[in-house]
């Protein structure tokens, strides 16, 4: 099968994409996630590793309360994040900073919300 240079650069860019993003990037751990705030869940989700930081989306569940699937913590310095919510309806919603709890490292506090993932 003869491949076109379309198709070439095609493929070229679609690996350099995975490799940028790192092969654990697309591979969903379990996990169990605590969410407070506007948004409630306590139960199982799906942990992905994101660049400098993670998603988690609940399993079992269309979406967390409030219609949004995923969460994005995007850590931006030791200790610092920034935290969004996709909406049902494709809209990214920004929640604010977050610190690490230094009393639980597995959370992330807001100043309305709390994200826990064990």
């Amino acid at each position: 099968m003869r491949t076109g240079p379309r198709l070439k650069a095609l493929l070229a860019g679609f690996a350099i994409l995975m490799i940028a993003m790192g092969s654990s990037a697309a591979i969903a751990r379990p996990a169990r996630c605590v969410l407070t705030g506007s948004i409630h869940y306590s139960g199982k989700c799906d942990f992905r590793r994101a660049g400098p930081g993670f998603s988690i989306s609940p399993v079992g569940h269309a979406s967390f309360s409030g219609g949004i699937n995923p969460v994005n913590v995007a850590i931006m310095a030791p200790g610092v994040a920034e935290v969004r919510g996709l909406t049902k309806y494709g809209i990214n919603s920004r929640w604010g900073a977050a610190r690490r709890s230094q009393r639980d490292p597995a959370c992330w506090v807001g100043s309305d919300f709390r994200i826990c993932v064990y």
